[in-house]
């Protein structure tokens, strides 16, 4: 009898330690796709459950967002231009059933498939569009790694280059494309400038001409300005009027003495 005891403490310790280690704990962000002698049975919720091996197996697959970091890739742009890109991915699973039957395994394959990718369309733009056109990049990035990870229950939420590195006599080159880039940018700015100077400076030509007082005026206000400044030289500019009207009297009076004769031109010297 106690031999038969002892047995069947020892067959009822088995059962239990079996029953204890088929539970299995499914948390909320988890789902478990369930295995009856290999054949898919379906898809188990968060919550206790009894795995009885090997009669049952379950996978868990997470539903949470993963973020992958893609590892730098060394790729030439489509203008031949050598550089290393990083970017970030953020996907997560939404059919656990596609993730665990349609590939072997969907973290190492959406981390392969987002490699490529990036490499394929960086390879395909210049580098112009790599720095300066980043949003349109990551766009085409996260649509073309979404459409093929979609047959394995996959979504992927965004694809974002982190970091772009070029060689260092690329980055001189840059720096000197920008420099001459500001340069050209600030020559039309002057020469603009001149322009709009010149078009007020014919405005006020225009109306100085229409109104000869306003010259009158205005040489008045420069000889306040200069007297302002305590000037011991004081330089008082002549009209041109003036100057042209005297012009007419001497050639009036020289048309006359060549009238007149020699005795005329005498009596007017």
């Amino acid at each position: 009898m106690t031999g038969i005891g002892t047995s069947f403490a020892v067959v009822l310790g088995i059962v239990v330690l079996y029953v204890l280690s088929s539970i299995r704990v499914v948390r909320e962000y988890e789902r478990g796709v369930m295995f009856f002698f290999g054949r898919y049975v379906g898809v188990k919720g968060p919550g206790l459950r009894f795995v009885f091996r090997p009669i049952y197996r379950m996978q868990v697959v997470e539903l949470r967002t993963v973020v992958l970091d893609i590892a730098p890739q060394d790729m030439i742009t489509r203008d031949n231009v050598s550089a290393r890109v990083n970017a970030v991915a953020y996907y997560r699973v939404i059919d656990p059933e596609k993730a665990v039957l349609k590939v072997e395994d969907y973290k190492f394959a959406t981390s392969q498939l987002a490699q490529t990718s990036l490499r394929s369309v960086v390879g395909a733009n210049e580098l112009d569009a790599l720095l300066a056109e980043r949003d349109e990049l990551n766009r085409r990035l996260q649509t073309i790694v979404d459409e093929q990870t979609d047959p394995w229950g996959v979504k992927v939420s965004a694809v974002e280059i982190k970091d772009v590195e070029l060689p260092s006599e690329m980055r001189r080159a840059i720096a000197r494309q920008a420099e001459a880039e500001r340069e050209r940018r600030a020559k039309i700015i002057a020469a603009e400038a001149e322009l709009q100077a010149a078009g007020k400076l014919t405005e006020a030509a225009r109306t100085l001409a229409a109104q000869p007082l306003t010259m009158q005026l205005r040489y008045l206000q420069t000889l306040v300005e200069i007297s302002a400044e305590h000037n011991t030289n004081t330089v008082f500019p002549i009209p041109l009027e003036l100057l042209t009207a005297l012009g007419y009297r001497r050639e009036e009076r020289v048309a006359d003495a060549e009238a007149l004769g020699p005795e005329g031109a005498s009596v007017h010297h």
